[in-house]
């Protein structure tokens, strides 16, 4: 799945910047793959509920080929139209694949939940090689359409994905009993929740918002097409590569403080960005924009994961990412008009204070766990 949204992540802007027919919607088929996932979360959860988490993974493969199938024949017959409802149903499989790690949290103890959730987030760092690979070798695969292999093998990739899910066995979900479920504006009130929420979602929408507008600026700044490649690919790096520690640091020092680190990774992010605009300014402030997001989304999973009981599982989890991936959603959405208005460096210092709001607020969740810890 996550080879689909790096492929979608190196080639949709770029390519939309060709298919439009204003330059400001370039980053449309983006905004559409992640307007895709925030529309599939609630309902792939209560499709889930009802049949089953495979089976919900199952369908979810099937938005991902098809998705792919769809990019391919936009490119094929230069239709922006077709090539963001592609990118739309990309984002409809990201929405059901989303909840793999909630499942990798149901299949084991507790204990073991952080590790669990940072391994399976650690399967992106395929993504981060496989997917700019895709989208260079893919170039040229059919003489007549650029790019049009890649979506292609994509889609292939997506197929593979569905065998490989046809063999996952998972403990069904737990049923709710009489008073194990509370209601939703009971568990919102939680501030630990909410401050999961808000975390995970920061995180998320910063790093898309930069991750969406870096091509184009890469190319902006005159640099080479085949720089946004290793950039993309490094970011990925960034994203993932953590998640083989990132458990056992939750584990040693407690979420709130990982997601502390993450938001001061995404603030060093916007200070690396201020001091030019060459290669490795570039390379050196996605990677931090990577490691910062892995810290600030897994430390608010984990943290998320510690509010709700067993029976409230589908419920928390559906508003939690509807949450995440409507932000990211706004986010996405204002990235190619903020950048094409007021630039670079404008769009990365925007995000300041919504990553200083998230900072605030992940030291007051360690402050309350301490104080918890004491009593």
């Amino acid at each position: 799945m996550l080879s689909a949204v790096v492929l979608a992540m190196t080639l949709g802007a770029i390519l939309g910047d060709s298919l439009a027919p204003d330059r400001r919607l370039a980053t449309l088929p983006i905004v559409a793959m992640v307007i895709g996932t925030a529309l599939t979360s609630l309902p792939a959860a209560m499709l889930m509920r009802r049949l089953g988490r495979r089976n919900g993974f199952l369908l979810g493969t099937l938005f991902g080929a098809g998705g792919s199938l769809l990019c391919a024949l936009g490119l094929q017959q230069q239709s922006f139209a077709l090539f963001v409802a592609g990118h739309l149903l990309i984002g409809s499989y990201q929405g059901f694949a989303n909840y793999y790690r909630f499942a990798a949290v149901e299949a084991v103890d507790a204990s073991r939940a952080s590790r669990a959730i940072s391994w399976v987030v650690a399967g992106g760092i395929v993504a981060a090689f496989l997917g700019p690979q895709l989208a260079v070798s893919g170039r040229d695969w059919l003489a007549t359409t650029p790019f049009l292999g890649a979506y292609l093998a994509q889609a292939g990739l997506s197929l593979l994905a569905l065998a490989v899910l046809s063999r996952l066995a998972l403990p069904p979900a737990a049923a709710p009993g009489p008073g194990d479920a509370r209601p939703l504006r009971e568990l919102l009130a939680q501030p630990a929740l909410r401050i999961a929420i808000l975390g995970a979602a920061t995180g998320y929408a910063v790093m898309i918002m930069v991750m969406a507008a870096t091509p184009l600026a890469m190319l902006g700044c005159g640099l080479g097409r085949g720089d946004v490649a290793p950039v993309i690919q490094w970011h990925v790096v960034g994203m993932f590569a953590p998640s083989f520690f990132t458990g056992a640091l939750i584990k040693r020092f407690g979420a709130p403080r990982i997601m502390q680190a993450g938001f001061l990774l995404l603030l060093a992010q916007i200070a690396t960005v201020s001091s030019g605009n060459g290669f490795a300014h570039f390379l050196s402030a996605l990677v931090l924009l990577g490691v910062g997001w892995n810290f600030a989304f897994i430390g608010g999973t984990a943290l998320l994961t510690q509010t709700y009981r067993p029976a409230e599982q589908m419920k928390v989890q559906a508003v939690n990412e509807f949450a995440v991936f409507g932000l990211v959603a706004v986010a996405t959405l204002s990235a190619g008009g903020v950048y094409q208005q007021f630039g670079w460096t404008a769009l990365n210092f925007a995000v300041a204070p919504l990553l200083a709001l998230a900072l605030f607020a992940a030291s007051i969740a360690e402050r309350r766990l301490r104080l918890a810890a004491i009593l």
